[in-house]
């Protein structure tokens, strides 16, 4: 037996396998924190398909938070101006149970609202939408994912028919071309990244664009970087469009056989000159030119994005326009191309396949699709109708709810949205008149438990089973290493238990984790997410990729020149030599590329175009605010240290937050470097410390997003962003809104600007 247990790493989606081992038995090799108490120790399992092995800082330290300010009891109080209390886990369900039922008849079920995490495992996911969605009748769950993937999920479904990046992380190995546009990967998914530019560097024909108004650590390593102006990114996709069809760079006979809707496309981009197109983005004309030949000259081009796309008021609609250069291009559905969104957090695709947001239902299905709830209504036993045909509250709309008192009881599971939402100090007004709000969580204090009637603790990463899905597809099962701290539960199991004990016993009689998943991947049998050949059990073997249906298991073999596919029956059997290749590539890619067909989830089977105009930032700078401010996160932390501030290697890493400007932005202000600066918008202020940096486009300005109230005081992006959002997505524009700058006199910022170092 094995001294170490498999496992995934719980930060961002790359999806990293790590393996874990008790400090008994490792000796003098004992890992200790910075207390000098040994820790688990945690290394890459090379064996791994999506890691390979490697593994960033964050991970490598994972277990030096795990028993540090942890929440170990379920705690209430009467008030927010009152102290917690500890109570048995019984009294906290009775008294869970009884607001529920009493906001469920009295103000009805719309009333209840869910926000939840990617941070739950996929049986956490599910259990709550059967519980929600299902049984209580309300689609008012809604998961940070809405702050994070909602426009890629978006431009998918409307694209292509269906939600699901159809790449895997091989394809970063055999590309021509990688197009990297709204993503420092370098940073914030490093080990893609590392497999990007070690095979970019072995490949100097190979080409690396990256558009980011930041010169990051992962536009130092492009061929051609791009800082364009934040908000210009359609235009700048248009204009290559432009060119491709300009030089005859497209492929019609796909278009012909494989798309619609190029024609209405086509009168959009011809509005997109090289001219008018560097004019706007603020790039010259032969880097747009250089840009679009890259492309046009690749046989095998792959695109990459996250946050920076996502994040905005025109989110989908960037999406599509990404998607629409590989479908005019044919670069889709082939080693080494196609459109890759890079997930932000750990299972946010496997809240995707379980109905994690406020519009979907488990299985890749919508809500307002009536044969969708008719589906999943016959599976759970409910009565027709029982769904809600209306799609739930998102995650912003669950704050307006409770301004407008709509919200009788708001559950919160896994995610801190007093830092994390936009528009802080609304957000936090909002909260503080929540009647009756429950707050799940590992540790205490975080900001938002600030904001709780009702602390309940949560087990975490290694302490409890589940699985969870990477940006690739590669699904891992999360094997428990230790026993929560005292008596914190599972999320799954917290809401079986309110289940049951609101009359829905057979609806949640589960055993164990193992018996919630075979019943979830009933659900997805022939979607285009089917999983229906996955278990716990299976997964023990290795991560496995979907599509996996229970039906037409296959082994894959690849042609490592090549990058070609085949597949063989699971039931053939092999030589010695076979069988060894088999379980080589057995777990690497037991699912396909998505689309290799290159027929598509629509009604008629072909990707459609989509024709967008660039509409701009939702709050453009104007002479009372003229700088943008943009965020996102550092390579050491994630989201908003709950458990990366506590890690005293990453707290050293990055001591405090700061706000990047341009010299020439900074001379015409009178800003020194490390002077502390006064940032305001329309809705709030905030102080950082100045770097100046040419690393920054002049005009706009950066500052991280993970210091909330508990690790600096006033230093809280947040306070200064908007909740304006995509029309379809409805994802928020966190990454631009407009500020000015004032700098603040050294007596000043030694009195207003002290950073609670002390936490770390």
């Amino acid at each position: 037996m094995s001294e170490f247990t498999k496992t995934l790493c719980p930060y961002c989606g790359v999806g990293c396998g790590l393996e874990v081992s008790p400090p008994a038995q490792l000796g003098k090799a004992t890992n200790r924190d910075g207390q000098g108490n040994p820790t688990w120790r945690v290394r890459g399992d090379k064996a791994h398909p999506s890691s390979q092995g490697m593994v960033c800082v964050k991970g490598a330290t994972i277990a030096e938070s795990l028993d540090k300010n942890r929440l170990h009891y379920p705690m209430v109080r009467d008030s927010l101006d009152q102290e917690f209390r500890r109570v048995s886990w019984d009294e906290a369900f009775n008294l869970i149970t009884q607001r529920i039922q009493t906001v469920r008849f009295t103000q009805g079920p719309e009333a209840l609202c869910m926000y939840g995490s990617g941070q739950f495992q996929t049986e956490d996911y599910y259990i709550a939408q059967k519980l929600m969605k299902g049984c209580l009748g309300t689609n008012n769950f809604d998961a940070n994912s809405r702050l994070c993937m909602s426009s890629a999920v978006a431009g998918y479904i409307q694209s292509f028919g269906s939600d699901g990046p159809p790449c895997c992380y091989e394809d970063l190995e055999l590309t021509d071309c990688a197009f990297l546009i709204g993503t420092n990967t370098a940073e914030c998914h490093p080990i893609v990244f590392n497999r990007l530019e070690k095979y970019h560097k072995k490949n100097r024909k190979v080409k690396m664009i990256v558009v980011d108004p930041r010169r990051t650590p992962t536009a130092e390593a492009a061929d051609l970087h791009l800082a364009i102006r934040p908000g210009t990114d359609i235009d700048l996709l248009n204009g290559i469009a432009h060119l491709l069809m300009r030089w005859n760079y497209i492929d019609t006979m796909f278009m012909d056989d494989c798309t619609s809707n190029f024609p209405a496309y086509a009168e959009v981009i011809r509005h997109y000159s090289p001219e008018v197109v560097a004019r706007q983005c603020g790039i010259s004309i032969e880097d747009l030119e250089t840009a679009a030949r890259y492309w046009g000259e690749s046989r095998r081009v792959l695109s990459l994005w996250s946050m920076g796309v996502n994040q905005s008021s025109e989110g989908t609609a960037k999406v599509r326009t990404i998607i629409n250069l590989h479908l005019m291009t044919g670069q889709i559905g082939k080693p080494g191309a196609g459109p890759f969104s890079l997930t932000g957090q750990p299972n946010a695709m496997g809240g995707r396949e379980a109905g994690g947001l406020a519009h979907l239902l488990p299985g890749y299905r919508v809500v307002k699709n009536p044969q969708h709830r008719a589906e999943v209504e016959e599976f759970w036993g409910l009565k027709p109708g029982q769904i809600s045909p209306n799609p739930g509250l998102t995650a912003w709309d669950m704050i307006t709810g409770l301004e407008s008192d709509a919200v009788g009881l708001l559950w919160i599971a896994a995610t801190n949205p007093a830092v994390s939402m936009p528009d802080l100090e609304r957000t936090k007004k909002a909260l503080l008149r929540s009647p009756f709000t429950i707050y799940q969580d590992a540790y205490y204090p975080t900001e938002t438990s600030a904001y709780a009637h009702v602390l309940l603790p949560a087990a975490q990463w290694g302490e409890k089973t589940g699985v969870m899905t990477n940006s690739e597809r590669v699904v891992t099962l999360c094997q428990a290493f230790r026993q929560p701290p005292r008596e914190a539960k599972a999320d799954w199991e917290i809401f079986a238990e309110v289940g049951r004990r609101l009359g829905f016993e057979k609806e949640f009689a589960f055993a164990n984790s193992a018996e919630v998943y075979a019943e979830f991947v009933q659900l997805t049998q022939n979607r285009p997410c089917d999983m229906t050949g996955i278990s716990h059990e299976q997964l023990t073997q290795g991560p496995t990729q979907w599509p996996y249906p229970a039906k037409k298991v296959e082994s894959v073999f690849i042609d490592t020149e090549t990058g070609l596919l085949s597949f063989q029956p699971e039931e053939e059997t092999f030589s010695d030599k076979e069988a060894e290749k088999k379980r080589k590539y057995h777990t690497l890619r037991m699912g396909k590329r998505l689309y290799t067909d290159l027929r598509f989830h629509t009604p008629d089977g072909r990707a459609q175009f989509g024709a967008y105009y660039s509409k701009g930032l939702a709050e453009p700078p104007d002479p009372d605010y003229p700088f943008v401010l943009t965020n996102g996160r550092l390579y050491g932390h994630w989201h908003t240290q709950t458990r990366t501030g506590r890690i005293e290697k990453i707290c050293k890493m990055h001591p405090e937050p700061f706000i990047e400007i341009h010299p020439r932005d900074a001379a015409k202000l009178g800003i020194l470097d490390n002077q502390c600066v006064q940032v305001r918008s329309r809705r709030g202020k905030a102080q950082f410390p100045a770097k100046v940096t040419k690393a920054i486009a002049p005009g706009t300005v950066f500052v991280p997003m993970h210091w909330g109230s508990l690790w600096a005081d006033n230093a809280e992006a947040n306070a200064l962003t908007h909740p304006e959002s995509c029309p379809d997505s409805l994802q928020p524009e966190l990454k631009a809104c407009a500020v000015q700058l004032i700098p603040i006199s050294v007596e000043v910022a030694v009195k207003d600007y002290q950073f609670q170092s002390s936490q770390c």
